[in-house]
């Protein structure tokens, strides 16, 4: 078997054949006779047996041992396609709706809210041409949470995709020994430590936009 038939092969076996395009990585497609054909993502070309090898490599390269080794990058861009699903699915509201907790026009609780945003205030997460506006965050009142404020602040200082900040607010941590961020903020003990981890969490965005 080639190394892009193993490749593709793997990839699907692992359920991430899926996340290659996502990853900015070369795709495969499969012919009628079932065979992987590989694609240049840049000019969509057929990829040569070497690009295949490297693109193995690459792929491989967690691990000490490359057949076992999981290509993390794909396992977590599955991980947040999924969180994505679920947040769209019950997990935000728009600005008219925030206007009538807050009762307020529409126009005036997106101008409140995107005032807030420049603060860092709230999270705001840019979807399909439109701005959803995560529920956790807001109280029964429509608005932000004080225990959250000092969550937020260093997530959208250091410019964390907000797509990744509002699944790490809403997913178990392991700076939080698998607490919910927002969940966990709600005590006033445990909050500081909630302040932490997004500090954490932030000093490694920095580091990996350098």
């Amino acid at each position: 078997m080639s190394v892009g038939e193993q490749l593709a092969a793997w990839l699907e076996s692992l359920g991430l054949s899926d996340q290659l395009a996502a990853a900015g990585l070369p795709t495969f497609e499969r012919d009628d006779d079932g065979h992987a054909r590989w694609l240049d993502p840049a000019t969509g070309e057929p990829l040569s047996d070497e690009r295949l090898a490297e693109l193995d490599a690459v792929l491989r390269s967690v691990g000490d041992d490359p057949t076992h080794a999981v290509p993390v990058e794909l396992v977590r861009l599955r991980r947040e396609s999924r969180a994505r699903s679920a947040l769209l699915a019950d997990g935000w509201v728009d600005y008219a709706a925030v206007g009538r907790l807050r009762g307020v026009s529409e126009n005036a609780a997106r101008f409140a809210l995107h005032k807030a945003a420049e603060r860092r205030a709230v999270l705001l997460v840019p979807h399909d041409g439109a701005t959803l506006v995560p529920t956790f965050q807001l109280d029964p009142q429509g608005q932000v949470r004080d225990e959250l404020l000092s969550v937020l602040e260093p997530l959208m200082a250091a410019g964390v995709d907000p797509w990744r900040a509002w699944i790490w607010l809403t997913s178990p941590a392991a700076l939080l020994a698998g607490a919910v961020p927002h969940e966990a903020a709600r005590d006033p003990e445990e909050q500081p430590l909630v302040q932490r981890a997004a500090v954490a969490l932030a000093e490694r965005a920095r580091a990996a936009a350098r």
